[in-house]
């Protein structure tokens, strides 16, 4: 059986590393590996595969930095021909990004059976390029693998048939487990032993002025207490630098993107985390890290629920207060709400026994 995976973003570097070992311990399975492009920054994608042991991808389709249309449509475009070709029993996809969207899209009209890796996850609001994404993708799926109750209880409200979804746990788990003996500090010689871990890349905070202005603003403020270590992504250094009356300050280490085992190093050693990362989140809390979200909402309820994240809307709220009364939580190491860590190899096994 074959089995063509379209990855394009770091997010689906990690979770592919996870399903693609499992495929390769099953007798009868062989991948097809499609990278779109999306991320083509050898910072934000050739050193993940490196450092994780993912296959070098079949195809690269070398799409990236256009509008969400662009990239989508060209996608689309590129991927058919390699469906075409290749005539793969399954697609698998993953996440919320164009890339996941164009492969379902291409699959579905191809009428290929599509898998759908971390099914269910709903923000609730439609502005949302990824929240557009993951609901297309889902309604294209044949296969849905969702990683928690309230993925499955989604895709039920949304009437999605029950035999189609899998409540499998999350591959991100998997892979904390996996890699985090593996994890290795930055070349860098000036973090302190007591410093905040922050991302900064989602559309909703860069594009809006007022809610880039009320991040750089409380991260200041914190940072005159406690250092911030900053990963920027590309994207989001670009547009502070573009908007020139903005500073970031001297206590905060701004520092280039980083391959996954320096990020996990980093959550590691962490006091707490800062981010508007989806994947970041769920990350914080496998190493039992308290989390602020600088957004309105998160497809990652359960957190919210659990007390171990707490939402800081930029411009709403103050950020500050919200991190300063995070800080000090300590989370129980028998709290579990991804699973058990065999995501992966589930997967791979619900594909086979459907399709053989």
């Amino acid at each position: 059986m074959k089995i063509c995976t379209i990855i394009g973003a770091r997010p689906q570097f990690i979770k592919a590393a996870v399903v693609s070992r499992a495929i390769s311990e099953v007798e009868g399975l062989t991948e097809v590996l499609i990278h779109t492009g999306q991320h083509f920054d050898a910072n934000m994608s050739d050193v993940f595969f490196t450092e994780l042991d993912i296959p070098v991808p079949d195809y690269n389709l070398k799409i990236g930095g256009g509008t969400h249309g662009e990239n989508t449509g060209r996608m689309i475009e590129s991927i058919e021909k390699v469906l075409i070709d290749e005539k793969p029993d399954h697609v698998l996809v993953y996440g919320d990004t164009d890339s996941t969207l164009a492969g379902a899209l291409a699959a579905a009209k191809l009428h290929i059976p599509i898998a759908h890796v971390e099914a269910g996850l709903r923000s609730f609001n439609r502005k949302m390029p990824e929240e557009i994404n993951r609901v297309l993708t889902d309604h294209a799926a044949s296969l849905l693998f969702a990683p928690t109750e309230t993925a499955v209880e989604n895709l039920v409200n949304e009437g999605i048939a029950a035999d189609k979804i899998s409540q499998v746990g999350d591959v991100m788990f998997d892979a904390t487990l996996y890699y985090g003996e593996k994890t290795r500090r930055p070349q860098l010689s000036d973090i302190r032993d007591e410093f905040i871990m922050c991302t900064i890349h989602r559309a909703e905070n860069t594009n809006d002025q007022q809610k880039l202005r009320a991040i750089i603003s409380a991260l200041n403020e914190i940072s005159e207490t406690t250092q911030i270590v900053l990963p920027l992504h590309p994207r989001t250094a670009g547009i502070i630098k573009a908007m020139g009356d903005v500073k970031l300050g001297d206590s905060i280490k701004v520092i280039d993107p980083v391959g996954f085992l320096e990020m996990h190093w980093l959550l590691q050693n962490c006091l707490m985390v800062m981010t508007d990362s989806g994947g970041v989140q769920k990350e914080a809390f496998f190493h039992k890290k308290p989390c602020v979200t600088l957004r309105d909402e998160t497809e990652w309820v359960e957190l919210v629920h659990s007390g171990v994240n707490r939402l800081a809307a930029p411009g709403r709220v103050d950020i500050p207060d919200v991190v300063a009364g995070m800080a000090k939580l300590k989370i129980s190491p028998a709290l579990n709400l991804y699973g058990d860590g065999n995501a992966g190899k589930k997967i791979v096994k619900i594909i086979k026994d459907k399709v053989i």
